[in-house]
């Protein structure tokens, strides 16, 4: 199953537009340059009082489908 590996800082404000359906999608470059594409509502249980932060570990199947997504810390 692949996996990817990245790092999130997205203020209160600017999740804000995901939440209000402004923006659908989260786009995050990966250390190895490949861009990564996912829902935005994927988010949701890890917004606190400064938007989302810390290192998270998004997992999917061979259809590219979203199987897990975990924070992982700071």
């Amino acid at each position: 199953m692949p996996e990817y590996r990245f790092r999130l800082a997205i203020s209160a404000d600017k999740y804000l537009a995901y939440y209000q359906g402004a923006a659908r999608a989260v786009v995050v470059s990966l250390a190895n340059g490949q861009h990564l594409q996912f829902p935005a509502e994927s988010l949701r249980p890890f917004v606190t009082h400064d938007g989302v932060q810390g290192e998270f570990l998004l997992r999917v199947d061979a259809n590219h489908k979203l199987q897990s997504f975990e924070r992982l810390g700071d």
